[in-house]
């Protein structure tokens, strides 16, 4: 088990951890392992023998605790087991002791306040979303901290790896844990200053971060399964529209690419849509893993196809209008957003619900990925990857995915 297979301590080092990408277990040493789950979230896991049985233990997501916090978990973790004590035991023994006295832990606070909250929002996705955020970001900081004791140095800590990388998601972290702190204070279970306040308290300590500007107005994520059955509506009444934008919701592709498509550039039976580099932004092919529902999709459109194209428009020569997919999106209702909104909304899905890395929504919406350096690592498109993450996408778009796909475990992987 870790013990035995573990025996030399800080294999890792934060710029290794940076350079990973492939799922699996990484050592550190001492039991501490750096997991990449097939969805791409990265977390710390403690593994130890005690009595002859051998257990694993979160210690938590790599986004909001450092390498060095995680080994200071490890070491606490390491010192309960050469006690004989398990230190999920004692963890749980320290939740029931602060029961006891009366304290109200932070993640039973923010699951009676989404309890009470739940019925007067309006999207009643917005239960599991707060659930989803709060878990990932906040739990592993403050989830087993009493209401009370919850200062503003773990307020930053919570934040500030995400402050910008993550804008969305750290501005949402941010006025939810703030929402849930009021409300203590409101039943009586802690007083003083919100240490969540952004307005003269975390605004002089948090870097001020320049409003996103939207040139195209997207459909928010959490809308996504509602939309999609009207749209198959209108493909069933024969609109190429429809059929149209419903690929390019589900390739992520942007409008001149989808309109120039031709049949020969789809390969089937390997399910990859190769984009020439001439109709691409930055001027390089493009291959774009096809789920099982975009290639239904592009079968449907080739019964049509004419002129070379697979969306040929009512011109002799010509493809599909760009005005024909917002002009359906009008006819629809959805007259305030846009085609090219869709790779926003994909995006924003990636990294809220779905917890795929940056890099990974960026190859799959065709962006420049990062800095130079990181760049220099990600050379290649990680179809692959890319492709689990779109089939997961496409569930999600069809109403089935109500969570982040199963993931098998990976074996035991360790960094030489």
């Amino acid at each position: 088990m870790a013990e035995s297979q573990s025996r030399q301590l800080h294999r890792l080092s934060a710029l290794r951890i940076a350079k990973l990408v492939d799922p699996g277990y990484y050592a550190d040493g001492g039991g501490l392992y750096f997991q990449i789950s097939s969805s791409g979230s990265r977390s710390w896991i403690y593994q130890f023998k005690l009595f002859g049985r051998s257990r694993e233990m979160g210690l938590g997501s790599a986004t909001t605790i450092s390498l060095a916090e995680a080994r200071a978990e490890a070491a606490r973790c390491r010192a309960l087991v050469k006690d004989k004590i398990d230190p999920i035991e004692a963890r749980k023994e320290a939740h029931r002791k602060a029961a006891a006295e009366g304290a109200t832990l932070f993640r039973d606070a923010a699951a009676a306040y989404i309890e009470k909250m739940s019925p007067s929002w309006k999207n009643k996705k917005h239960a599991q979303q707060w659930a989803n955020t709060l878990t990932t970001y906040a739990y592993p900081v403050i989830g087993d901290v009493d209401v009370r004791h919850i200062d503003t140095p773990m307020l930053v800590r919570i934040l500030q790896p995400i402050w910008s990388a993550k804008r969305e998601t750290a501005g949402r972290v941010r006025g939810r844990i703030e929402n849930i702190l009021d409300a203590e204070k409101v039943l009586g279970h802690r007083d003083g200053d919100n240490p969540a306040r952004w307005r003269g308290h975390l605004d002089k300590v948090l870097a001020k971060r320049k409003r996103a500007v939207r040139h195209f107005p997207a459909l928010p994520w959490a809308d996504i399964p509602e939309f999609m059955p009207k749209l198959e509506a209108k493909e069933e009444e024969g609109s190429r529209s429809a059929v149209m934008l419903h690929l390019v919701i589900l390739t992520v592709c942007r409008t001149n690419e989808i309109r120039g498509a031709r049949p020969e550039e789809f390969d089937l039976r390997h399910k990859i849509w190769t984009i020439p580099g001439e109709r691409m932004k930055m001027g390089l092919p493009h291959r774009v893993p096809l789920c099982d529902i975009a290639c239904e999709l592009v079968k449907k459109a080739m019964q049509t196809a004419r002129y070379g194209y697979l969306f040929p428009g009512d011109k002799k020569g010509a493809p599909l209008s760009n005005m024909a997919m917002l002009e359906l999106l009008d006819g629809m209702g959805y007259s305030e957003i846009t085609v090219h909104g869709f790779r926003s909304t994909f995006q924003d899905w990636a990294e809220e619900y779905g917890e795929y890395p940056e890099v990974l929504a960026d190859k799959a919406i065709a962006h420049k990925t990062g800095n130079k350096a990181r760049r220099a690592y990600q050379r290649g498109d990680m179809l692959e990857r890319r492709r689990k993450m779109m089939e997961h996408w496409s569930q999600y778009c069809a109403g089935v995915s109500a969570t982040v796909m199963s993931i098998t475990p990976p074996g035991v992987q360790a960094v030489a």
